[in-house]
Order: C-alpha cells, then sequence, then structure tokens
C-alpha cells in the first residue's frame, strides 16, 4: 500500500468516525450537550470542539494558510455550531488529504510557533491529527457513559472498513 492511499485512508476513517459519533450525539437530549463531567474537556460540546479546533489548526499548518478560526478560545461554544462545523471540517479534510499526491504528502512543514519549533514531512501531521482526533472521541464517549448513555457506535477503523466491504457505502 502506498503513502497515498494509507493516508487517505486514515482521512476516509477520520471523516467517518466524526461523522458517526456526532450523529450519536445529537440523537442525545440537547441539555446533555453542554453537562459537566470530569474530563480534559467538561461537556460534550467542549471535547468536540477541541477536536475541531485542533483540526482546524492543523488544517491551516498541512495548508500553510492562517487558522480560519480561534475556537479554542471559546468558552461557551454552541453545540450545534461545533458538530456541524467539525463534521464539515472533517469531509474538507478528507477531500484535501486524498487529493494530495505522494510527493505532497512527503513534503516537509516546518512549523515555528509559540508552542514549539519542528520540521516533518506533511503525512507526519496528518498522522498526528487523526491519532488526536481518535483519542478525543475516546473521551466523547467516556464523557457519554458518565451521562448513562450506554448505546455509542463502534467508531474502531477495522469496523469501518468491514462495513465497507459489506455494504460497499460509507
Amino acid at each position: 500500500m502506498s503513502l497515498k492511499n494509507l493516508i487517505s485512508e486514515y482521512a476516509r476513517y477520520n471523516a467517518w468516525a466524526n461523522r458517526t459519533l456526532i450523529d450519536y450525539i445529537r440523537s442525545k437530549p440537547e441539555q446533555t450537550w453542554y453537562t459537566a463531567i470530569p474530563s480534559s474537556f467538561s461537556s460534550l460540546v467542549k471535547t468536540a470542539n477541541h477536536i475541531l479546533a485542533t483540526e482546524e489548526y492543523w488544517h491551516s499548518i498541512i495548508t500553510r494558510t492562517p487558522p480560519a478560526h480561534t475556537r479554542h478560545f471559546d468558552e461557551d461554544p454552541s453545540g450545534i455550531e461545533v458538530f456541524g462545523a467539525l463534521v464539515r471540517q472533517s469531509e474538507e479534510l478528507e477531500e484535501l488529504v486524498c487529493s494530495y499526491t505522494e510527493e505532497e504528502l512527503e513534503a516537509t512543514i516546518e512549523i515555528i510557533n509559540e508552542w514549539f519549533s519542528c520540521a516533518s514531512p506533511r503525512y507526519i501531521y496528518l498522522q498526528h491529527l487523526f491519532n488526536h482526533s481518535t483519542y478525543h472521541r475516546g473521551q466523547l464517549v467516556t464523557i457519554g457513559r458518565a451521562l448513562g448513555f450506554t448505546d455509542a457506535p463502534m467508531t474502531d477503523l477495522n469496523y469501518m472498513l468491514v462495513m465497507r466491504e459489506s455494504t460497499g457505502v460509507l
């Protein structure tokens, strides 16, 4: 499997998993979206907002464009806005990543900001972005469990691959 195929598959997975989990959260009572639960980010909305803000940040890095938003400063984000924007951001990222050539994925991007300085290939930053989103999707499920939700959808990569193979769609 080529690097392009591998990273494109992860981009498809990230968009599918975010969409699947956000659709699930949207099916729950809106007041629970904002209920404070001890976690890295204290609610479903704040955790989803963090995923979104981070995806937007890394999107700006890999495209070498200024960040479109400053969501990480939002103290009381709107669930409806955050959930919709996260799904859109993930789908846009999927389309972008799938359009890259091997050479574009391997291109080195230098980052110099107030937190760190480094230079790595674009695909490394993408792997980090996808891993970060997966980590925090797990927190969304854990917050949901603390709220009494026991029916979270399966969002494992292998599950997506099996479902796509058996149904031909996702």
